[in-house]
């Protein structure tokens, strides 16, 4: 049984935000990829030998190793951006920094405050303080600058998913009804449900798992 394709791979961990979001441009690209799914526990030693930091979502190509998700978004939606996600204001890519800094960090010591030491109270109040942003600039339309999605939505919605289902309860009693829309949407999409099935963790004895 051959296992090569002559396709970029992307290792990739089913329930990983990162991961999410460089398979959610991936899909929406439509560019083929191998999908290679990683046991976060036990990693597998080609993976290892790809990623630099040994984190996923980690791409590679005949040209390059692409190691950010952000990066690997990019390059998807470079070689075929059809929803027009990359049709957005600069604005959006402030977001998207605020999302992988402050709000990251706040979410990772709310959900994991015993692994950090950190008060989760306050640093669930620092969190609302960006999703309350982002319900104001989400206003009436369906996302955070059109009716349709850019590169922002869906780089911040898979850890606005990750924060809301810490607490989910919780979650839904915050005056946040602009951005609880916005989630509930994404979570009920075709895009959504199309990345999230549960693959088979990558051996190389299998057949390539392609992707999308």
């Amino acid at each position: 049984m051959t296992t090569q394709t002559d396709l970029p791979i992307l290792y990739s961990f089913r329930r990983c935000p990162y991961a999410m979001r460089a398979r959610l441009a991936i899909a929406s690209s439509k560019t083929p990829v191998e999908l290679r799914e990683i046991l976060l526990r036990d990693k597998a030693q080609a993976f290892l030998d790809t990623s630099p930091s040994a984190t996923v979502p980690c791409l590679k190509t005949e040209e390059q190793v692409l190691d950010e998700s952000l990066h690997v978004m990019l390059w998807a939606l470079e070689q075929s951006d059809p929803e027009g996600w990359l049709d957005m204001p600069p604005e959006g890519r402030d977001l998207i920094t605020e999302a992988d800094g402050p709000f990251k960090t706040a979410l990772d010591r709310t959900k994991y405050h015993t692994r950090y030491g950190s008060d989760p109270e306050e640093e669930r109040a620092k969190a609302n303080v960006f999703l309350a942003k982002l319900d104001a600039q989400i206003g009436d339309k369906a996302f955070l600058f059109k009716d349709t999605p850019s590169l922002a939505d869906m780089a911040i919605l898979p850890f606005v998913r990750q924060f809301a289902f810490v607490d989910k309860t919780r979650f839904d009693a915050e005056p946040l009804g602009n951005l609880k829309r916005w989630l509930e949407s994404f979570l009920a999409s075709e895009l959504f449900a199309h990345i999230m099935p549960k693959y088979p963790v990558w051996s190389s004895e299998d057949a390539p798992t392609l992707f999308p």
